[in-house]
């Protein structure tokens, strides 16, 4: 409900109430008119201020009812910022106060009269200051609220600024340090391809120096996401999709079988969660699991898809490599982002398994 239609309906009681008891103190017949006149011109003045407020004149003049034409004085007052406009309804008004008590005195100088002038000059004067007052606080409310927005959106370029710089630093320290590191791999490794003779060193070469390749390859799609964030070439490309599955299985190293039934239709998000949690769970089976085999089945029934990387036991000891688990956390963030859930833990025969479960309520 509209918190000013109390104030207006009670307004209006107040000018109905005003009329009928000048009515009866008066006793004139032909006073309803310009009263119901005045009264009716109420509800308009939202729409027409000045000639609402012309017509409660009348009512002013001939039986004395005064409040719809200071209710009328304070809504053009509120409306309108030309001071000869309000000037001269405030004289207006004022006369009309004056006219009534003017044939008890036969001479202006009369100190009844001069009293009658000042207090309806003052009548009239009042919601003319009040009108001005409260439309002065409309808009410096709306001007605060202006600077507030300017200010926020200041803050807001400040941070953004911040957060360009601190990305640069991070993409500056990928290309420099990790790009290097990898590029060393890359090189090595394919010098191991070339100078043995092992069939055996020589694929693991290849498959070393293939998986630098790629690497390289994404992290240079990372360094040119983190330099243009915040221009609309955001978007990291070429992004992967299920369809890439079988050549990241077949380039993992691992023993590792594929066992799908994918519905149609997922979208990008879905389908690069999933790519990149069968990614992480194979790369933590190479580092945690040598000679481990893998199974990856993605299957889902009526209400959620779930993806499933299991691996045997390890068939060699595995080198101490350094892990923070920024990996399991990344993909604990995926799954939540899209309203899913990450389940991690032992198997029975010494394994190691990774579920995930989305909705397809919320994605298919």
């Amino acid at each position: 409900m509209n918190p000013r239609i109390p104030v207006r309906l009670a307004v209006l009681a107040l000018a109905v109430a005003e009329g009928v008891l000048t009515m009866i103190s008066e006793e004139d017949p032909y006073g309803v008119v310009p009263i119901a006149i005045a009264v009716l011109a109420l509800p308009a003045l939202e729409r027409l201020p000045l000639p609402a407020f012309l017509a409660t004149l009348p009512a002013v003049l001939a039986p004395g009812a005064i409040v719809p034409a200071i209710i009328g004085l304070y809504v053009v007052s509120s409306r309108s910022r030309d001071w000869w406009v309000l000037a001269g309804c405030g004289l207006l008004a004022a006369a009309g106060f004056v006219f009534p008590t003017a044939d008890l005195a036969p001479s202006i100088w009369n100190s009844y009269t001069l009293l009658g002038v000042i207090y309806f000059t003052m009548t009239a004067l009042a919601p003319i200051l009040l009108g001005q007052f409260l439309r002065s606080r409309r808009e410096l409310a709306l001007r605060l609220e202006e600077v507030k927005e300017a200010r926020e959106h200041e803050r807001r370029l400040d941070a953004e600024a911040i957060l360009a710089k601190e990305r640069n630093q991070l993409a500056r320290e990928m290309h420099d340090v990790v790009s290097h590191q990898v590029s060393l791999i890359a090189v090595q490794a394919a010098a191991l391809q070339v100078s043995t003779a092992d069939p055996d060193a020589k694929l693991a070469a290849a498959n070393v120096r293939q998986l630098s390749v790629t690497t390289l390859d994404e992290l240079r799609h990372m360094v040119n996401l983190l330099r243009a964030s915040g221009t609309p070439a955001t978007e990291l490309t070429p992004q992967p999709t299920l369809t890439d599955l079988e050549r990241l299985i077949a380039g993992s190293a691992i023993d590792a079988q594929l066992v799908s039934n994918v519905p149609e239709g997922l979208e990008p998000p879905v389908q690069r969660a999933i790519y990149r949690t069968v990614q992480e769970a194979l790369t933590n089976v190479r580092k945690h699991a040598p000679g481990a085999c893998a199974v990856v089945e993605i299957s889902h029934d009526d209400t959620d898809l779930t993806v499933t990387v299991t691996n045997t036991r390890p068939t060699r000891p595995h080198l101490a490599l350094p892990s923070a688990r920024h990996g399991l956390v990344g993909l604990h963030e995926r799954a939540a982002l899209l309203n899913g859930k990450l389940h991690t833990g032992p198997t029975a025969d010494g394994g190691f398994q990774l579920r995930l479960i989305l909705p397809l309520t919320a994605h298919g």
